[in-house]
């Protein structure tokens, strides 16, 4: 929330799609484990519209995005976002990355970086799994967008670490949810045996 009003405040800050996907996937991620479910859709439209904005549109250009991303060999995808193939697929996204690639007034951030993974995870999840392979992929399109691949790299490594202690935290959480239901189940239990007749146990 922090870094969205942030960015929103800046000068130099214009919205776009890819930032919008970066937001959405960051937000359902890290709220993977919260309950209850119903209330997290509330929770988001709450934060887009502490900034001014609209998450419906949000959303739409979200989803817009995940099936550009699914439809396309990632190997177009590369060659798109990194402005050596352009493609006739979305206006308004090809725009954006014209902008970036000219550096007319778009302003790099962490989220605009979560989305350019995304799109990568969503054309070839096998390709992210592979650190090297991703990383030339992520260099390939930095240069193209004339954007730090230091910084891209750097802060999706940060994602990615902080994903998995999330996921791990999930994991505790849970065991222990568990190991508490169990406790409590057990004088029920005891309790049960310590008022059988000597017949019944018999």
């Amino acid at each position: 929330m922090v870094e969205i009003h942030l960015l929103s405040v800046n000068i130099d800050f214009h919205y776009n799609p890819i930032y919008a996907l970066g937001i959405v996937t960051t937000f359902e991620r890290f709220m993977m484990g919260y309950k209850p479910q119903h209330e997290k859709e509330s929770i988001f439209h709450a934060l887009i519209q502490s900034v001014g904005a609209d998450p419906n549109i949000y959303r739409q250009d979200t989803q817009r995005l995940r099936s550009l991303a699914i439809d396309l060999p990632v190997s177009d995808l590369i060659g798109w976002l990194n402005q050596t193939s352009p493609l006739d697929k979305d206006e308004k996204i090809q725009e954006t990355l014209q902008a970036f690639a000219n550096n007319q007034g778009f302003k790099y951030s962490r989220l605009f970086g979560i989305g350019l993974y995304t799109l990568l995870e969503l054309s070839d999840s096998e390709l992210v799994k592979d650190e090297k392979l991703c990383n030339d992929a992520l260099k390939t399109i930095s240069n193209g967008l004339k954007i730090s691949e230091e910084k891209l790299i750097r802060d999706l490594e940060l994602y990615r670490s902080n994903l998995e202690k999330m996921s791990q935290a999930i994991t505790v959480m849970a065991d222990m949810v568990a190991a508490e239901r169990r406790k409590r189940e057990q004088p029920t239990q005891v309790l049960d045996e310590s008022i059988t007749s000597p017949e019944e146990k018999e």
